[in-house]
Order: C-alpha cells, then sequence, then structure tokens
C-alpha cells in the first residue's frame, strides 16, 4: 500500500493545534481539504483517529499512538529536506539559538554579522539568558552553554576553556587591602553570582595541589554578569568573573585579579544541539561557525 505522508502531517497538524481549523490556517489549506486528508488516512489504517463533537476533538487511543509516530514522520522529512540542501550557499530557514546573557553581547554578537552575511538565506532567532533552557521543550535548535554537562541526551561540541578570576577595582583594594590567599577571602565583601549553584562557596587550588575552600559573604547577589561588573567597577565588592568578560578590563587597569598563584575550577564553552540521526544543514553550519571563532585557540579572551 502507498502511504500517504500528507495524510500523516495533516492530521499531526490537527493533533498539535487542536482542531480543524487551526490546522487549516497554519497548513494554508482548507477546512474541507484537512478534513478530507483525515478521513483518508482513517480509511487506509482503518481506525478512528479523532473523536469528534461540536465543540472540541480529542485523540482516540489508536490516534494517540498514531500521533507520536505521525510526529516523527513529520521530523525525519524536514531534516531530509535539511539534508538534501546541505551543499555550499544552501543552508537556509531559520535557526533558533540560545546562549547566555553576557557572552551573547560581548563575543557572540560581535561575529553574528559574518555568520549572517555567509548564509543569506538562512534567519536566526538568538534568544539571550542566563537560565538552563530545554533544547526540545523550549524549541532551540542549538545552544552555546558554559557549565558542566548533565543531559546525557545532547550532544556537545568543545570550543574554549572559560577560565575564572578573582577580581575587584583598584579602588576596593585601596580601601579594603589585598588577600594573600583564599582563606583571606572570608573577609572580603563579594558580588555572589546567583545561578551557580552554591554562589557563596569557593575553592581554589595552587599548582602544588594544595585545596582551599572558603565560605564568602556579600551584601548584592545578582543573576546578571554585566549588572555585576558595573557594581565591582564602582569598588562595591570582588567577584570571580569569566575570562571572557574581565580580560579586557585587567588590560585596561579597570580591574585588578588577585590570588594568580590559586585557581577557581575552570568551566568550558559547549555547543550543544539535540541528537539526531542526520544533522541539520543549519546547525552544522552555526557548530562549524563556533568551532572557528571560539574553537581550540581561537577564543580572543584566552591568553589576552
Amino acid at each position: 500500500m502507498l502511504v500517504d505522508l500528507n495524510g500523516y502531517a495533516v492530521f499531526a497538524k490537527v493533533a498539535e493545534t487542536g482542531g480543524f481549523t487551526a490546522a487549516a490556517e497554519v497548513l494554508g489549506l482548507s477546512k474541507s481539504m484537512v478534513s478530507r486528508h483525515v478521513s483518508t488516512l482513517e480509511d487506509q489504517l482503518g481506525v478512528r483517529l479523532l473523536n469528534r463533537t461540536t465543540r472540541r476533538i480529542s485523540l482516540t487511543e489508536a490516534g494517540t499512538v498514531v500521533f507520536e509516530r505521525a510526529q516523527r514522520i513529520v521530523s525525519e522529512a524536514q531534516e531530509a529536506a535539511e539534508e538534501a540542501t546541505c551543499v555550499e550557499g544552501a543552508v537556509r530557514g531559520l535557526l533558533r539559538i540560545n546562549a547566555p546573557m553576557t557572552f551573547g553581547i560581548r563575543q557572540l554578537g560581535a561575529v553574528m554579522p559574518e555568520f549572517l552575511a555567509r548564509y543569506p538565506e538562512l534567519n536566526v532567532d538568538l534568544v539571550l539568558n542566563d537560565r538552563r533552557v530545554d533544547l526540545i521543550e523550549e524549541g532551540f535548535d542549538v545552544s552555546l552553554r558554559i557549565s558542566a554537562l548533565t543531559d546525557s541526551s545532547l550532544i556537545a561540541r568543545q570550543l574554549a576553556p572559560v577560565e575564572r578570576y578573582i577580581v575587584g577595582a583598584p579602588s576596593y583594594f585601596e580601601k579594603h587591602g589585598v588577600p594573600k590567599r583564599p582563606a583571606d577571602l572570608a573577609g572580603h565583601d563579594f558580588i555572589l553570582y546567583t545561578l551557580l549553584a552554591r554562589p557563596n562557596q569557593l575553592e581554589m587550588e595552587n599548582a602544588q595541589g594544595e585545596k582551599e575552600q572558603t565560605e564568602l559573604k556579600g551584601r548584592f547577589l545578582c543573576n546578571n554578569a554585566d549588572a555585576m561588573l558595573d557594581m565591582m567597577l564602582a569598588g562595591t565588592g570582588l567577584t570571580f568573573s569569566p575570562d571572557f568578560i574581565a580580560h579586557e578590563y585587567l588590560k585596561s587597569g579597570a580591574l585588578v585579579r588577585v590570588l594568580q598563584d590559586w585557581a577557581v575550577p575552570a568551566l568550558t564553552l559547549h555547543a550543544i544541539y539535540p541528537h539526531s540521526r542526520h544533522l541539520a544543514a543549519k546547525v552544522r553550519a552555526f557548530v562549524d561557525f563556533t568551532v572557528e571563532k571560539f574553537g581550540p585557540g581561537k577564543a580572543p579572551w584566552v591568553g589576552a
């Protein structure tokens, strides 16, 4: 029997939108044509897929099973189409990217014009926030993350290391003194980043393998690195800042790094995307671009 893939696609959209009228609007078809596709599919399968009333529709038990498979069929067909266009200059469609707020503003935003110029048929929806997003649930194609990886269902491409420095404004150290070892930090005011699992706990290690844990205190807690930076530049307190933020201020002297013989555990910038048998051309293009700009030995902040 010749399988009617259009029927599965139309049925999936009816189930997703909750009605024939809504599905018709999304698909650009008439309501009668949508209904005909679903009825034809039911006839071919020999089962009723939808319970229809004047007010609403609902999936039958068979419809629930077919809906899951229909979604997979549509997804596979979309991936096949994108895979088929994976030739130079053929990257197209909408690419939804998620990235950390400050990294997106200070690093990613600076290179996106080049990416868009390279792929003129591609549209990009870049969403910046510092919370951990669910890529699949929230419909993102790819994400840049600076954190430990926990979700094994995602593919991660390692990019650049991200070191964190203990930094503060010269005016702060003039007033409060310079800490000589990690234990001294307990007596200083810190600006605490609340999206960390334990924002007031700091572990540092030196080249000899000595480790020290310090409990930090601070009156200003914040979930955004740029707001924290302004407070720090004003001499309000210290923080452990990622090198991609701190490096330009250290170079200008606006910030000073202390305890250089001790290191905060480093993080890594990754490009994260959902597992798929065939990686979409648009995702591959972006991941390759991030490797080009932020991969090993390429990130502008590393060693700066």
